[in-house]
Order: C-alpha cells, then structure tokens, then sequence
C-alpha cells in the first residue's frame, strides 16, 4: 500500500535508490522482482488504464503502489518528465548478489562487456538489448556509472532483468573473451560459446590495451570498406543476434 505522504516517502528513499523514469520503466522493473517502496503519478487513473492496456499482468500491484500527486511536486522530483507523468524509486540489486551470479558456471548466456563506454543513452540501450537477448549481464569498465539515471532511462527499467555492474579488466568474471575488432576473424564464421564474455570498445578508440591483452578471440562484424564503425548499440545488438541465431538463445514460442 502507498504510504500516506509520498513526497515524504520520496524524499527518504531517493538517496540510495534507483529512479524509475515513466509507465514502462516501472512496469519493467516490478515484472523483474524490482523492489519498489514508492511510486508517484499525475493522473492515477490515467496510469492504471494504461497497466490495463499494456501490463495487465502487474496492474494490481500499481494498483496498490501509484500515489498521485500534483503536477508541481511530481515535475520538483523528476529532472525530465517523461511524457507518462509516472515516476518511482527502486532499490539497487546488491553488488554482491550481481557479482555472484556473473560468476556463476555454468553459465547459459553471454556476459556483454563494455569497455570504457562514454556515451551514457549508447549503454542504457545495450542493456535493454542484453536483457530481451537474456545475457546474463553488462559490464562496464572505465568510468562511466552503468546505473546514472540517463543510463537507467535508456535502459527502461530493464537494469532489473539481467546483472549490471562495473569492474576492472581484471575483475572480470570467468569465460573466453570474444572481443570486437575490425582486424579480428569474421563472426560469421563462428559461434560465441554461451559462457562467452562479449566485448566491445568504445567507437572512437575501440578496445583498451587491458581489454585486448585479455581477449581470447578478435572478431569483427561484417562491415563494408571506409564505413568506419558502427553504434555501439547497434553491433552488441548485431554480435547477441548471431549468437543466439546459431543456437544460443531460446526460441521464443
């Protein structure tokens, strides 16, 4: 049940926790076993037709949560408003509980690995893309927080789906490195192993020395002459389809 003063509630939980930035973020979260201690919106009615829509499966646990509050206290809390006026705090997986299971063998999908990443929007879209893909996690090493708040509103609340977290090159968790490369062999002529670690370098000065002294396998994707890269985003996505269309993944039914 919401408590009686959301705002209060916000206030005291918005330090350690995660923000949950509109319908579909919050709606991932909770089908993902997000813990989530408040949740606030302009227009309660407005949010529960749109669960029953489109996430009837965790609209009576909004039913419960949502608190509506005005239009000035919701736009004081959140630095954008999303266009669905909802917004909620969740907490933050433990980092040992996420360390744990990246460790974990065997392992049945790929561990996305990010090295050095930049772009914040770039790495809340891969991992969207690594939890529909049902990677085991993202790693980020380098400086970039995988959990900023641009980084969670890219990835629409999937953070909760799969392990998000940052490590050092050498804190990564077991597997061969299959890292990409435009010098390295063509992954169409492979098949990543489902305990596979998949790295990527950032599109500006690709894969860091660490990163390349510790890959067991260059690949490179299919690229035409003087395109000289693609979004990042886009060759996870591009290196997850191969992998799963050569047998990694779980058909969808």
């Amino acid at each position: 049940m919401t408590e009686p003063d959301p705002l209060a509630a916000w206030r005291r939980h918005a330090g350690p926790c995660v923000l949950l930035d509109g319908f579909h973020a919050l709606k991932h979260a909770l089908r993902f076993g997000a813990r989530v201690p408040v949740a606030v919106t302009t227009d309660r009615a407005a949010a529960l037709a749109l669960a029953d829509e489109l996430a009837p499966d965790v609209r009576d646990t909004l039913d419960g949560l949502l608190a509506e509050v005005a239009h000035e206290a919701y736009v004081s809390l959140v630095a954008r408003p999303h266009p669905t006026a909802v917004a909620a705090l969740a907490v933050r997986p433990s980092r040992a509980a996420g360390l744990e299971a990246l460790a974990r063998r065997p392992r049945r999908a790929p561990v996305v690995v990010l090295d050095q990443p930049r772009n914040l929007g770039n790495a809340g879209a891969v991992i969207r893309l690594a939890a529909g893909f049902g990677a085991t996690g993202v790693v980020t090493t380098g400086t970039l927080d995988p959990w900023h708040p641009t980084v969670v509103r890219g990835g629409a609340g999937l953070h909760f789906a799969t392990v998000v977290e940052r490590l050092e090159v050498a804190e990564l968790p077991p597997g061969p490195v299959f890292a990409l490369d435009p010098e390295g062999e063509d992954i169409r002529g492979l098949r990543p192993p489902d305990d596979a670690l998949l790295a990527f370098g950032s599109e500006r000065s690709g894969l860091s020395r660490e990163l390349r002294a510790r890959a067991d396998h260059l690949v490179a994707l299919p690229m035409r002459p003087q395109v000289s890269s693609y979004n990042l985003a886009t060759s996870v996505a591009m290196t997850l389809y191969h992998w799963s269309a050569t047998g990694g993944a779980p058909r969808v039914p």
